[in-house]
């Protein structure tokens, strides 16, 4: 993929679709890529082009297509956040080529999904996804939905982001991680909660939780692991598009200014000319 600043920026959920199949040179471009899709933790993610006809399913939010895409993963440490990364990654692709789609975890058949998707009893499916071309025109429900999660709106920089002291960032502080910041704070995120925080220490981006209260099912698993797997994603795909050589690392510094924080990963820059903050 080129251009990822691009796809983020451009990319909004889509839940109405102008009711064409996807062709078959699209399907074939998204098959192929998502055989590929590796993510930091190695952890596999196995998925599947869906059909809603074929495999009764169902959305109540969802019109307009009947083409859907499902993933499934091994339950097990750090499961969500590999999800998250992996799904994301398929999304920013759907998106390269004009094919809509939206993260859907509770607002569809759930059973029927994970009966299409083989679900294993060591598994979990957290979410799918909807595949299809955009509607020229969103609909009242579809427009309503995002009014009412403020899915338009997102947490200023200084709110996301700081330096090892709890510092606020700024645009101008932050440096050379500027760019993948900014695209850490326009990942999407479960009804829009944005749970990333991320301290800024010399050359190290170290990745937090900031947890909200019904986000946790033990059939999706906790989704706001998800959302922080996707920002990992924007990241590493933002510092990629900036030139920048990444390492990928699970050690927490145990930053005093994240005590009230959980802890993810950390991104840590390896170039010798790029950063953010001093220690």
């Amino acid at each position: 993929m080129e251009h990822i600043a691009a796809l983020v920026r451009d990319r909004r959920s889509v839940r109405t679709f102008d009711g064409r199949a996807l062709c078959a040179e699209d399907i074939e471009k998204l098959g192929d890529f998502l055989r590929k899709i590796e993510n930091p933790y190695e952890i596999p993610v196995e998925f599947k082009l869906l059909d809603a006809k074929r495999d009764g399913l169902s959305s109540p939010v969802i019109a307009g297509t009947e083409q859907y895409v499902g993933a499934k993963i091994k339950r097990m440490p750090h499961a969500e956040e590999a999800f998250g990364y992996s799904f994301e990654m398929l999304v920013l692709c759907a998106q390269s080529l004009g094919v809509g789609t939206t993260w859907i975890g509770g607002t569809m058949d759930r059973a029927a999904f994970e009966r299409a998707m083989a679900l294993g009893a060591d598994e979990v499916m957290p979410c799918v996804s909807p595949l299809g071309y955009p509607a020229a025109k969103m609909s009242l429900r579809e427009s309503v939905m995002r009014k009412g999660v403020k899915a338009d709106a997102r947490f200023r920089f200084e709110e996301l982001f700081f330096d090892g002291d709890g510092k606020a960032l700024t645009e101008e502080s932050a440096g050379e991680l500027f760019g993948p910041l900014e695209m850490v704070r326009l990942a999407p995120s479960a009804v829009n909660k944005q749970p990333w925080r991320v301290l800024v220490s010399g050359n190290a981006a170290h990745f937090y939780e900031k947890k909200n209260k019904g986000f946790v099912s033990d059939a999706a698993g906790d989704l706001q692991k998800v959302d922080l797997g996707i920002a990992l994603c924007h990241f590493a795909l933002g510092a990629q598009e900036s030139g920048l050589e990444l390492r990928f690392s699970l050690d927490d510094p145990k930053l005093a200014a994240a005590a009230e924080l959980e802890y993810i990963a950390t991104w840590t820059v390896m170039n010798d000319n790029a950063g953010g903050p001093e220690p």
